[in-house]
């Protein structure tokens, strides 16, 4: 990875921290795939848009509706749990 692109993951994880009140270290829990049968989504403020069949890394189980994650361009947001399956 190079410098630039090291520095601006680093910025993009430090604005999620302060949209999202997120404090500590960003860690993955584990990955989980978007319901194939799903409708495609589009997001919202706080909401990601999904792809049907998209994995996504779970960053925090917020509550029962909600699973807070992040795509692979390094995207955050909420996603809702009964659309998301375990891999």
């Amino acid at each position: 990875m190079t410098l630039k692109a090291c520095k601006k993951e680093e910025k993009m994880d430090r604005g999620f921290q302060k949209k999202f009140k997120f404090e500590g270290s960003i860690k993955v829990l584990t990955q989980m795939m978007v319901d194939p049968a799903a409708t495609e989504k589009r997001g919202g403020a706080k909401n990601l848009p999904l792809r049907p069949g998209e994995i996504l890394d779970v960053i925090q189980f917020t509550n029962q509706e909600q699973i807070l994650c992040r795509k692979s361009q390094r995207r955050y947001g909420y996603v809702p749990r009964a659309v998301m399956l375990p891999l």
